[in-house]
């Protein structure tokens, strides 16, 4: 892939902000998406250029997931500095001494009603399964029959209609129920505020990624990966070539901060 003329030159206008954000979400960006979520890993290409872009001055790298923050961590593998937004927002990890999420009674209540709704889901129809988050739980339906995941996801919302304090998202092939309110927006104006951003790089693939991508300022630079409606900036088609727009900030910002340092 050659990057089109705009975003390459939105990629080396970015590179020469004095703190940079580069945030990305993994699952359908940083990884393809895989049948079982517990197999997906980085692309070696986008990983190593993440993990090097850590390492520059003036640079912070951070994971914006659906994930909870046990579940990304086993699965990307990222380095020590990169900062983590897990849940969609609801689990922020800033570095040694982070807070852990705590939901209250009245959310551990209701989270319980919910896990037994999916638990139930998952029983009945083959394919499909629940995933456990701190604040939350996610039925899985991609291995399902399309006949199986609609009644599956039927079965939850009924389960749960006319009762307060869940919030449904659907992703691809998910139904997530969280007991928490918070969004990947949030949680990128989270880590803006803590490293002091002056620009951002957001990357993302599912509907989830909107809240982000919305969140943007002029002069950050948003990259849809995939199709579908988007208020990104740009777009790419696949997680397959992202490396190239990794790697052209990572020789561009790698040549900003040493200019930097030694004028």
């Amino acid at each position: 892939m050659t990057l089109p003329q705009e975003l390459h030159s939105a990629v080396l206008t970015l590179a020469r902000t004095p703190r940079l954000l580069v945030a990305l979400d993994f699952d359908g960006t940083m990884s393809p998406i895989v049948d079982r979520a517990e197999d997906a890993r980085p692309l070696p290409h986008s990983a190593a250029a993440f993990a090097a872009l850590s390492a520059l001055e003036g640079t912070t790298t951070a994971l914006i997931s659906g994930r909870a923050l046990d579940s990304l961590r086993m699965v990307a593998a990222p380095d020590p500095r990169t900062l983590l937004v897990g849940s969609h927002g609801a689990e922020l990890w800033l570095g040694p001494g982070s807070s852990e999420l705590k939901p209250t009674p009245t959310q551990l209540a209701n989270l319980q009603l919910a896990r037994e709704a999916v638990e139930q889901a998952a029983a009945l129809y083959p394919g499909t399964l629940a995933e456990h988050k701190p604040a939350g739980v996610v039925l899985h339906f991609r291995l399902a029959s399309p006949p199986d995941g609609a009644a599956a996801v039927d079965h939850v919302t009924h389960a749960l209609d006319g009762k307060s304090g869940f919030h449904v998202t659907a992703g691809k092939m998910v139904l997530e129920i969280s007991v928490v309110t918070a969004n990947k927006g949030e949680g990128l104006a989270a880590l803006r505020e803590f490293s002091a951003a002056t620009a951002a790089l957001f990357a993302g693939d599912d509907v989830t990624d909107e809240h982000a991508f919305a969140a943007l300022q002029p002069g950050d630079v948003g990259v849809k990966v995939g199709p579908g409606t988007t208020a990104a900036g740009f777009r790419i088609d696949s997680p397959q070539e992202l490396p190239e727009i990794l790697e052209l900030l990572l020789a561009a910002r790698t040549d900003f901060t040493n200019h930097t340092h030694t004028a």
